[in-house]
């Protein structure tokens, strides 16, 4: 594999300024696995680049909730947190997880509340705790929320 250093750089500074995203942890890990093996005079124009990119982000949620929902959207299987609202009031539910969507500086798990009984958005740093079960997914897909907004994309990568 080769990178430039810009382009090395560049994904060190996504991951960086994202360390609330759905596996960001196993991000950094592929990010310094690939740093790892750039040749000694690419690494060095990598690190001073890297220097002259700052980030300030909020500390993420814990990293118990953040394992369990990428856990349970990564296996289809049913996650159940305690939720606080805004208005303070705390539920548990049990959530078949869709989708994670980023939107206004939060993240979201997206899924089918089983409470609600429909599909509901959660804000992950709400999430107070979080255990992914044993329960298989229905067969809720992406379809049922909806339309996204003409301004967002999928981190899927197009050949």
């Amino acid at each position: 594999m080769s990178l430039t250093p810009a382009q090395a750089v560049a994904l060190l500074a996504a991951v960086s300024a994202a360390p609330d995203a759905p596996y960001a942890d196993l991000a950094s890990v592929a990010v310094r696995k690939i740093m790892d093996v750039l040749d000694p005079r690419t690494r060095v124009k990598v690190d001073e680049l890297a220097r002259r990119i700052w980030v300030n982000t909020d500390q993420p949620g814990t990293r118990a909730v953040r394992s369990a929902l990428e856990e349970a959207m990564s296996g289809q299987q049913v996650v159940r947190i305690r939720y606080a609202a805004q208005d303070g009031n705390k539920t548990t539910r049990d959530v078949e997880p869709v989708i994670f969507a980023s939107t206004n500086g939060h993240w979201y798990l997206i899924g089918w509340c089983r409470l609600r009984d429909e599909m509901r958005w959660f804000r992950v740093s709400r999430i107070e705790q979080a255990t992914a079960t044993k329960t298989r997914c229905g067969t809720h897909d992406i379809g049922e929320i909806g339309v996204p907004p003409a301004t967002s994309r999928s981190v899927h990568v197009q050949a």
